[in-house]
């Protein structure tokens, strides 16, 4: 693996509380988008570090003996909030999940180490104040240094349910990032009327190089100046999707780091799509957030998300 090339991390751990359909007791797991990127990238080999706050409370404990445990490394940050957030995961009949949120996101002190390439945030750390303000500080004076900058939006109208004050805040992220992924329902949320690539297109004119779509069981696509590809998703037998956005992002990301930023040509995308969309569904088989070891998705290959529909890019 290149030198040089650890992915930094910026953004919430949290505990979720998920609760099947029909169950009558939930189960305390893990999360927070943030954190679960951070251990797909572990798994990875990629050499990560999360950045991170959590109370001294008993979801705190948690969190932090889990991360722990896995081995990421962690910079703890002071926070003004001394809780951790909780979050409840209503799963449907098919494993898909619906959340709310209690946040608490005030981290006092943001950096990154030395020898970060690329700088990921998102989620909940982007949106929730007064931690999001210092958070996109961050991501600007990283970029201004030359840093590679990445961010998942990860739309939760729980926590903002206000699409104008939700498309400013990711208006603002946009510009200030090399490479933004959302979701098809994400993009629907934001922009109502407008299909995934045009809503990617309208993102991609604030700044960034890549802006990348997860559209489900349909794959993902990809959108740049010069492309739009589109890849399909391995068909899998679901457990949950808890996780899987977050286990495409961590691959994501790892194809960054190793690249040196984001691929220019159109078969490099669908190379680096098809890559993500397989190790999503891998997570997606299993309960919870539960990322594949680089060994896994090697063995796996990505022949079930080769190409798909290749588009000229639209003219929105």
């Amino acid at each position: 693996m290149s030198a040089n090339t650890r992915v930094t991390v910026v953004g919430e751990t949290l505990v979720d509380l998920l609760w099947p359909a029909g169950a009558r007791e939930v189960r305390a797991v893990a999360g927070g988008s943030p954190a679960n990127v951070a251990v797909g990238l572990h798994r990875l080999g990629r050499p990560v570090t999360l950045v991170t706050t959590w109370g001294d409370d008993a979801p705190g404990r948690f969190v932090g003996a889990h991360l722990a445990g896995i081995g990421v490394d962690v910079r703890r940050v002071p926070a003004g909030d001394p809780r951790t957030t909780v979050a409840l995961a209503s799963l449907d009949a098919g494993g898909a999940a619906d959340y709310d949120f209690l946040t608490h996101w005030d981290p006092q002190e943001l950096n990154v180490p030395a020898d970060t390439a690329v700088l990921h945030t998102g989620s909940l750390a982007v949106v929730v104040e007064p931690g999001a303000a210092r958070v996109l500080e961050l991501c600007e004076r990283e970029r201004a240094q030359g840093r590679s900058v990445a961010a998942d939006l990860n739309v939760r109208p729980a926590v903002q349910p206000d699409p104008d004050a939700y498309r400013t805040a990711a208006g603002r992220l946009a510009a200030v990032t090399e490479v933004l992924k959302a979701s098809d329902e994400d993009l629907a949320w934001l922009f109502p009327g407008l299909d995934p690539a045009e809503a990617a297109r309208s993102l991609l004119a604030r700044g960034p190089r890549l802006v990348v779509v997860t559209l489900g069981a349909e794959g993902a696509l990809a959108v740049t100046a010069g492309h739009d590809v589109q890849v399909r998703a391995p068909h899998i037998d679901v457990v949950d999707t808890v996780g899987a956005g977050d286990t495409f992002q961590a691959a994501l990301l790892d194809s960054l780091a190793e690249r040196g930023g984001p691929p220019s040509s159109r078969d490099g995308l669908a190379a680096t799509l098809a890559r993500c969309v397989t190790a999503a569904a891998l997570n997606c088989a299993r309960t919870g957030a539960d990322p594949p070891t680089r060994a896994e998705l090697q063995a796996a290959g990505t022949r079930p998300g080769e190409p798909g529909e290749t588009r000229a890019p639209s003219s929105g």
